[in-house]
């Protein structure tokens, strides 16, 4: 069953595929994250065109484990995906993913503007190998 990983952000929406068999994370791509008010039922039908079954959105916490404004944020778009794509949406806690992403980018020598454009990909990726890595047991 594939899943569609969703890390949001104010700019850039970053997603992550499932293989059919839901167990490796690949990076798909980036979305403008504006405008708003159509953002989910574009990220339905990237849904639909992956095939996926469910969908994971990432749920920005601080690192005391409280929420702000960007968890409010990524509750509503989880609520709206629910809706525009009629899937099982899953909120899993994102906090550190996108410094991991960072560091695995800057490890693997990609230049800052490079980062920039893939950093959101990245840590969406990351986000789904953990669930997907937590959904196994491992």
């Amino acid at each position: 069953m594939r899943i569609l990983a969703v890390d949001p952000g104010s700019k850039r929406i970053g997603l992550a595929v499932s293989d059919p068999t839901g167990t490796i994370a690949q990076a798909l791509t980036t979305v403008p994250a504006e405008p708003a008010a159509t953002l989910a039922s574009r990220l339905a039908e990237i849904a639909r065109t992956q095939e996926a079954r469910r969908i994971v959105v990432g749920l920005p916490l601080r690192l005391d484990g409280t929420r702000g404004p960007e968890a409010a944020a990524a509750q509503q778009l989880a609520h709206g995906l629910r809706q525009a794509a009629r899937l099982p949406v899953d909120m899993v806690d994102e906090r550190l993913t996108t410094a991991a992403a960072e560091r695995s980018l800057i490890a693997g020598g990609v230049r800052r503007e490079k980062r920039r454009l893939s950093i959101d990909r990245v840590a969406a990726t990351l986000l789904l190998q953990g669930y997907l890595d937590h959904k196994r047991g491992g």
